[in-house]
């Protein structure tokens, strides 16, 4: 599977005013990509298409530049104390993907170029916790290696937090073009995770990403490089033969990733779970999809600022997770599980 190289690319004005800016903007012109001016990254009305699945699809092959003018950052539990804002939006066409809602009528990728402001912003809440350490999420609503490759700004932050006593970085992804990311200095201070799944969900629910064996590659080279390793398994779904779905999981996991990526690795584990929003979003974006949103057989668990989710009924979450923790137990033993949710 071939790196993101965005269809069409709109660019704030202010967004000139930073070198990235003018080097994304020289980059795709020497392209050839058709590059539009918006006035602002939240403001793009005019993409493409004639129904409203095709602007949703044009939207995810578009790339708005722009300037972050939020520096307080949103909380990121439970995988760290803050999101880093470096970018936004996803290429890939999840179909369970709770950005499908947060997102919803802006899908296209957003990339911000203010690093300078942004890292100020990131020292400031690092000092604010001294002597804590202050762990920063750089995927919540991105899959900021999926563009990397062309701005460089996840290895500037891990660059950046490498040099910092108490700031930790963190991010997933579902893409294995980390090459570039394999020299940067970052002294142990970024966890660098993959999203994993068992085949069937790969296959039925996560297209336009890297396929599994790409990304165990990847998980390889980048314990290699000596960044502490971790993945997320998300979501955690009752497919038919589930228990040996994830069984194959583990066990490729143990046959291809090297010794000595095991020594200081993390999983975070994630049950399947929607919303009714979500539900009725993605019933319209992917009406084809096998994904199963049955609300009477779940149960509803009322989440922060009084809205809820459907998660699965406590018997079939508790064998879920007890039957994945095994499966860590058995193949990874060192390993620590950060959490079930």
């Amino acid at each position: 599977m071939n790196a993101f190289i965005p269809q069409l690319v709109y660019i704030e004005p202010n967004a000139l005013n930073y070198p990235l800016g003018v080097e994304l903007k020289d980059k795709f012109e020497k392209m050839g990509i058709e590059i539009r001016e918006t006035t602002s990254h939240n403001q793009v009305r005019n993409i493409p298409g004639d129904t409203e699945l095709q602007k949703y699809r044009n939207a995810k092959s578009t790339l708005v530049i722009g300037v972050r003018k939020t520096l307080k950052f949103d909380t990121s539990k439970p995988s760290a104390e803050y999101a880093i804002p470096l970018a936004t939006g996803c290429m890939g066409h999840c179909h369970y993907c709770y950005l499908q809602t947060t997102m919803g009528d802006k899908p296209y990728l957003r990339t911000y170029v203010n690093l300078d402001d942004i890292f100020e912003a990131t020292h400031q809440y690092i000092e604010e916790r001294k002597p804590e350490i202050t762990r920063f999420e750089a995927a919540c609503t991105s899959d900021i290696v999926g563009i990397d490759h062309l701005t460089h700004s996840l290895r500037k932050a891990i660059e950046f937090i490498g040099q910092t006593e108490l700031g930790r970085l963190r991010f997933v992804t579902k893409y294995h073009h980390v090459d570039h990311l394999l020299d940067a200095k970052h002294n142990g201070n970024t966890r660098f995770r993959f999203s994993l799944n068992s085949n069937y969900v790969i296959k039925n629910f996560e297209p336009g990403t890297s396929p599994f064996d790409k990304r165990i590659e990847a998980a390889g080279k980048v314990a290699n490089a000596n960044y502490p390793l971790g993945f997320i398994l998300a979501p955690l779904y009752r497919h038919k033969d589930w228990e040996q779905g994830y069984l194959d999981l583990f066990e490729r996991l143990e046959a291809t990733l090297p010794l000595y990526a095991t020594k200081d690795l993390t999983f975070e584990l994630i049950q399947h779970r929607f919303t009714k929003t979500a539900k009725r979003i993605i019933e319209k974006r992917y009406p084809k999809s096998k994904l199963e949103m049955n609300e009477e057989e779940r149960k509803y668990k009322w989440g922060k600022y009084g809205r809820g989710k459907y998660v699965y009924q406590n018997d079939e979450a508790t064998e879920l997770r007890e039957t994945i923790e095994s499966y860590i137990h058995k193949f990874f033993p060192n390993a620590k599980i950060e959490y079930f949710t």
